[in-house]
């Protein structure tokens, strides 16, 4: 079986267990990120294990990549997988996929200075494909995965964010 193949069949597989019983696909991911040392970050979900920092010249010890590389690592991924995913299941034959993430920011809103955004200002995301298959055929494509990719979803609409706190003092909760 060829990745494609595998692709396909996995898909296909995940549409009919979410299908046929109610609750499957529905959950909560837990990702924890402890800090280490400084601004060093541990960041865990299941088996695997990140790290996560800031350069030196912003107090960090420079020993992974900072939050906002995981963050446009995270839509790119997302995006690319999904133009895979969906090739796949179409039928559509990808010989080279590359997602570029471009995203506008202002550090002066990060560091409180002006009046600025913390945040981006603009994300943009260039799509390089090479395929042998009619361009309305892979625009198709990526029109569908477009439509379905939760980290698009994600950048585009508001979702709900929640804050708990639990505070410690001598190692017990209050």
């Amino acid at each position: 079986m060829n990745q494609s193949e595998k692709i396909k069949t996995a898909f296909e597989r995940q549409v009919r267990v979410v299908q046929l019983r109610e609750g499957m696909g529905i959950g909560t991911a837990v990702t924890k990120v402890s800090v280490e040392k400084g601004l060093t970050c541990n960041i865990t979900d299941g088996d695997w294990n990140l790290t996560a920092d800031m350069n030196e010249s912003w107090g960090g010890n420079n020993e992974g990549p900072n939050p906002g590389m995981f963050g446009r690592g995270a839509l790119g991924t997302c995006i690319a997988m999904g133009y895979m995913r969906w090739a796949a299941i179409m039928n559509i034959q990808i010989d080279e996929l590359e997602v570029e993430i471009q995203a506008d920011y202002n550090t002066r809103g990060e560091l409180g200075v002006g009046n600025y955004n913390p945040g981006y200002d603009k994300v943009k995301y260039i799509v390089n494909i090479a395929s042998p298959s009619p361009k309305k055929d892979v625009e198709k494509m990526i029109n569908k995965s477009d439509e379905l990719s939760s980290y698009i979803d994600l950048f585009t609409r508001p979702i709900k964010l929640e804050r708990e706190i639990n505070y410690k003092i001598n190692q017990e909760v209050i």
